[in-house]
């Protein structure tokens, strides 16, 4: 399989991630949040396990399409989760939800590299995972918050923010848009506009790791002491400000400076948005979590992209510069919320 014929292949998985989303939210208004998490944990995990038995184009496609429903599942339910967990608490607890999926993609990436070290084939590594995390997933089910569904009057198959809603959702994508930028693209930046090293342009990534995951631990102290509007504000002036420190002087300590104010950036954007939407007074907390994600996740998956073609029309300076702009984006946006 050459690299054209993987890169068409890839575009299953954020198909399947879209076109499940409203599908997602409808579930989410009939059933509770943790059986919906439930069924997409065991489900995202199967398939991860039938992910090392492709052989084939077409078994890899119908896979990755699979993967992705699967992850839009999990993932638009656990969120309804953690807001329903907030409810519970005076003070904000949300963003360290967050910080604990960013530790497990470090410990994703240690795992995979110790299977890599020891020569343990690709079918017995994911298989051994699937097991291991279905078993996480059903034994700590009953420690799982329930929330009572709330049907809502029937409303079209694609759920989209209202226009109390829409602020949010441009937000939502704006930040997404920048952190998925960041995840394809940093090294390579750090390539081609810093011309660093291999070895130091991976450590521009992890830099930019390390200061989202510590910015997610530390976000509930921030919302506690300055509030979610200012603290809003403040991630995007750190976006702004940091892509465009990358952008004006790429060198390796100031890029790595702008990264990461970037990873501080993005850190508290996306959870503390969806614990304001769970509030909505017209959608149940599944289904506005489903319709800002919706217009979010087209940041995520369509702007990183577009950096390419930005990159190879002018330089990749250019793409990082229009994609500071986002971070511009972001505090205005926030600036029409009402306190």
């Amino acid at each position: 399989m050459n690299e054209a014929q993987l890169g068409t292949l890839l575009f299953a998985l954020p198909i399947g991630l879209m076109l499940t989303m409203p599908v997602t939210g409808r579930l989410l208004s009939h059933y509770t949040s943790r059986s919906i998490m439930l069924f997409g944990a065991l489900l995202f995990n199967i398939v991860l396990f039938f992910l090392g038995l492709a052989t084939v184009a077409w078994q890899f496609a119908i896979i990755l399409f699979a993967f992705g429903s699967a992850r839009n599942l999990l993932n638009l339910s656990v969120n309804a989760q953690s807001v329903g967990v907030q409810s519970l608490y005076t003070k904000s607890v949300i963003t360290t939800f967050h910080g604990i999926w960013s530790l497990a993609g470090f410990a994703g990436a240690a795992v995979g590299y110790l299977m890599v070290k020891l020569g343990i084939g690709l079918i017995y590594h994911l298989g051994s995972i699937s097991i291991l995390l279905c078993a996480v997933s059903l034994y700590f089910y009953s420690y799982t918050f329930y929330q009572k569904p709330q049907p809502t009057e029937r409303k079209p198959f694609l759920i989209l923010p209202d226009k109390h809603m829409l602020k949010f959702a441009i937000i939502s994508f704006a930040c997404m848009a920048c952190e998925n930028t960041m995840y394809d693209w940093s090294a390579i930046y750090f390539e081609k506009a810093v011309h660093a090293s291999a070895s130091t342009a991976t450590a521009g990534f992890v830099v930019y790791m390390i200061a989202m995951t510590t910015g997610r631990f530390v976000g509930d102290k921030l919302v506690l002491r300055t509030g979610i509007k200012t603290l809003l504000r403040f991630s995007g002036w750190f976006i702004l400000s940091g892509l465009l420190l990358a952008v004006l002087l790429p060198y390796p300590l100031t890029a790595g400076l702008g990264f990461i104010l970037v990873g501080l950036g993005v850190s508290c954007v996306v959870p503390l948005v969806f614990s304001i939407a769970g509030k909505s007074a017209t959608l149940s907390s599944g289904a506005a979590i489903a319709s800002i994600s919706t217009i979010g996740y087209f940041g995520f998956l369509l702007v990183p992209p577009f950096v390419g073609y930005i990159a190879q029309a002018a330089s990749i300076r250019w793409s990082f510069g229009v994609i500071a702009m986002l971070g511009g984006l972001i505090v205005w946006m926030v600036s029409k919320i009402k306190e």
